[in-house]
């Protein structure tokens, strides 16, 4: 059906794309807090760049109109119940400090990144403000994390205050962003014309892969070679280049193993995740086994409503400490508020995978792989790593469920923003 006069461009794009760039910034403020500049200045970035972009996609927002997909009611009714249902399960927790300042992230700052992310997955403009600047903000901690480390000024991970003379960064996150940009960088290579645009696009992925080794997040890793298998070969296909799709995969895992088989001694040791990767004990170091144990034991001594929100950590017997939560969304969902909660996260989270597939065969493939690059990475860390908490989780599932979400420009003396399709 054709679109209505004047309704086919957003207007505003500049502003779009300013807005999608400072959603970047806000998304990866953890990881951008590690370059010494930034983690220095007197207010806190992340509540600088909320500043900045939350009111910036708001106008976004309401210059447009939005034309939204049936599919994705069902994942967004359930996010709604899954928000309520954490807060009466905080009800029967026995954790005090844990839920205080775990209930107010999720309800507060959730719905705003959930609400977030389908702005940006849905305008154009925006969502390539948004990997223009996951591409700046990982190339500037990959460049200042190499710079530091050659410098010996940071220190990878450990306890807050463990080694003073050091700045501390945080691996996961750290590892996460740069990651991110090296598969937004592939991306850009599967659709350059051009050598020059092609080849430029193939260094800096390149060199933001490298630069994910540097932090020791294993599971940035994991998402990039994800991510590196997926994304620019998704382009490639729906290009009709299988031949180049093919010699795409078999260059990869040819780097991937030379790098195991050639870096080792002094240059294993400073591009760190690969240490890691290859140490013995790899998988009872990470301490994720044991943890997944305690929480499934607790969760079926608990049946069928858990152990309340934030109860995890104080029943497992390490006090109001939430660092010490189940390292699994889906199992501290069941942990913590039971079967109905883990139903909940299952359509919600589970929903919005399954969105994601059904639309994607049918939009256009350079936003399906941005998307892909920019949820995916998201996707392994929830795995292994973080709680219901946090606001990146939120605004990934936002951008997963924007899929179905397309901006377009209100129709001229109409009282509506959004349409229904």
């Amino acid at each position: 059906m054709p679109a209505a006069r004047g309704a086919a461009t957003p207007p505003l794009d500049g502003l779009a794309w300013l807005s999608g760039g400072a959603s970047a910034l806000l998304h990866l403020a953890g990881a951008l807090k590690s370059i010494p500049l930034i983690g220095g200045l007197p207010i806190d970035f992340t509540i600088l760049m909320a500043a900045i972009a939350l009111p910036m996609l708001m106008l976004c927002a309401l210059t447009r109109a939005w034309v939204i997909s049936p599919e994705i009611g069902l994942p967004l009714a359930a996010i709604g119940a899954l928000w309520l249902w954490l807060v009466l399960a905080g009800c029967w927790s026995a954790s005090g400090a844990v839920l205080a300042a775990k209930l107010p992230e999720i309800i507060l700052f959730g719905p705003i990144m959930l609400l977030a992310g389908l702005v940006v997955a849905g305008d154009e403009a925006a969502l390539r403000g948004f990997c223009a600047g996951i591409i700046g903000a990982g190339a500037a901690v990959a460049a200042s994390l190499a710079v530091n480390l050659a410098g010996g000024s940071v220190v990878r991970g450990g306890l807050p205050g463990a080694d003073p003379e050091k700045w501390r960064i945080a691996y996961q996150v750290t590892g996460l962003a740069i990651a991110t940009a090296a598969a937004l960088a592939a991306v850009q290579w599967a659709e350059a014309r051009g050598a020059l645009p092609g080849l430029l696009s193939l260094g800096a992925a390149l060199a933001l892969a490298v630069g994910a080794l540097l932090p020791g997040g294993r599971a940035a890793l994991v998402a990039l070679a994800l991510c590196l298998a997926s994304g620019p070969v998704l382009v490639l296909l729906r290009q009709r280049k299988p031949g180049l799709a093919a010699l795409w995969l078999l260059a990869s895992l040819g780097l991937a193993g030379a790098a195991l088989v050639f870096l080792g001694g002094e240059l294993s040791r400073t591009l760190h995740t690969l240490e890691r990767i290859l140490a013995p004990n790899m998988l009872e170091s990470s301490g994720r086994g044991p943890l997944w144990e305690e929480a499934l034991r607790l969760a079926g001594q608990t049946m069928p409503f858990g152990l309340g929100t934030g109860g995890f950590s104080l029943a497992a017997g390490f006090g109001e400490w939430r660092g010490r939560h189940p390292h699994n969304l889906g199992i501290e969902a069941l942990a913590e508020v039971g079967l109905p909660g883990f139903a909940l996260w299952l359509i919600a989270f589970g929903g919005a995978a399954y969105v994601f597939w059904r639309l994607g065969r049918t939009t256009p493939s350079w936003r399906v792989a941005r998307l892909l690059m920019l949820c995916l990475p998201m996707a392994v860390t929830l795995q292994v790593s973080t709680d219901l908490g946090n606001r990146m989780a939120w605004l990934a599932l936002g951008l997963a469920l924007g899929i179905g979400v397309t901006a377009r420009a209100p129709i001229r003396g109409a009282g509506h923003v959004r349409a229904l399709g």
